[in-house]
Order: C-alpha cells, then structure tokens, then sequence
C-alpha cells in the first residue's frame, strides 16, 4: 500500500477518459469510480453526443474537467472556441500544435482575456500514430522528432502545456523546464490491451520521466471493477 500522501496526490494526477456514446453513460461510468478520481476527460465522441451540458453537471458534481476537442481551424475561429469553451468551467482544454504558431499565439491571447481560463494544451502528435502513420502524411521525420519540433514551437507561442505520447515526456520536459503542464495519453499497465496505441508506456515510466497529468481510459473504463482498476494505477503512479 503505497503511502496516504502520494496516494492523494497521485490522484490529482490521474485523468480518467470519459469516451463513452451518452450522458447516462458517462455519469453511470462515474458512479462506479466511487469517487477515486477526480479528473475527468471529456472528447469528441461524448462531446458531440451529449453537447456543453455534460460538461456543466460534470463540473457541478465537483469534477475538474478536461476538455479534450483538438481545436484546429483558422486562428480567429480557434480564439471564439477558446473564449466559448472557458465559460464552461473546464479547467483543461486542447488545441491542436499543428495549426501553427498564428493559431497557437491567438489560442494563448484569447484565453488570457478572460477572467477564469483554462490551461490550454497544444497536442503533438497522437498516440496512435507509428513511423507508417507519420510518413503517410508527408512527413520526414521520426515521430520524436516531429513531437520535439511542434513543442519547440509551442513555447515561442506562449503555450506552456502539451500533450505528447509517454516516449516523449522526457525530451518535451526538456524544452518546458519544470513550469510545463504535461499531459500524456496511451498509458497502459503491464498486461493491458495496447488496443489502437502505438507510442504507450506503464503509468510509473510516466511519472518517472517528467509527466505531469496521465490519461487512461479503457485499462479503467472497460475493467469489471472501474474503481478497482483505478486504485491499483494511483497505487503505482504513487510508488513513484
């Protein structure tokens, strides 16, 4: 049993992945974690399903809100996003790194407008994506380096937040320094289904390396007991 104080904050640290088709199951799925975690992660699939709502009686129940939608468009639609989705109390929010450093400087400008902003996170490149992916769509260089790259950039954008892949906590910490919010998906525990991952760690490895957040969803969410499964990841993430 790990230590009652790591175990705490290891729970401030553990993002639980919302991707579910409705609000009964989202809020069902919430009632079977008993209440081991308090950050949640709402994306596209349930965002689209349910709407803004979700996000509201999610936060009224007194959980931090991740709001995880890839924002990528022209730097002037991206801002209203931005300023749209901080009046919803989230506390996280991502844009996509690839929309360049124009979208990324007005992402940055338009939530520091506004009275509560949300932590904005500049995505990399996605977990699911291997060398094959990478070069499909046209680019030369490794995964790692393409990730170093859009970080590198981010920061001269005034972003300070990102979300990479658990192989590249260590080098986009680099490039942060210890201020930098990392966020890193496609954690999964010794023995878990890799599933449609690619770029994935243990959560310990993570924490080790630098992470600053851990996002996991199946390993949780598709596990017979869901607060069990989280408890034994806290249990690890707190040995670290």
């Amino acid at each position: 049993m790990a230590d009652s104080s790591n175990f705490e904050q290891a729970r401030q640290k553990l993002i639980v992945a919302l991707d579910v088709p409705s609000a009964d199951a989202a809020l069902s799925l919430v009632d079977r974690l008993e209440g081991q975690c308090p950050w949640l992660k709402i994306g596209l699939e349930l965002y689209v399903a349910v709407g803004p709502s979700i996000v509201e009686k999610l936060a009224a129940k007194g959980h931090s809100i991740f709001l995880d939608l890839k924002l990528h468009d022209i730097p002037n639609t991206v801002a209203g996003a931005v300023r749209s989705t901080a009046s919803l109390g989230v506390k996280m929010l991502t844009v996509h790194a690839a929309g360049g450093p124009v979208m990324l400087t007005a992402a940055r400008e338009a939530a520091a407008e506004l009275a509560t902003s949300p932590q904005l996170l500049a995505v990399t490149v996605l977990t699911s994506m291997d060398q094959a992916q990478v070069s499909a769509i046209g680019l030369e260089r490794r995964p790692q380096e393409q990730v170093t790259l859009l970080a590198e950039m981010g920061v001269k954008a005034g972003i300070h937040g990102f979300v990479c892949s658990p192989q590249e906590v260590a080098a986009v910490r680099a490039i942060t320094g210890p201020a930098g919010v990392l966020v890193i998906p496609g954690i999964r525990p010794a023995g878990a289904a890799v599933g449609d991952q690619q770029r994935i760690a243990t959560p310990a490895q993570a924490i080790r390396d630098g992470a600053s957040y851990l996002v996991v969803g199946r390993p949780i969410t598709q596990a017979a007991n869901p607060a069990q499964a989280a408890v034994a990841i806290l249990e690890e993430m707190a040995k670290e």
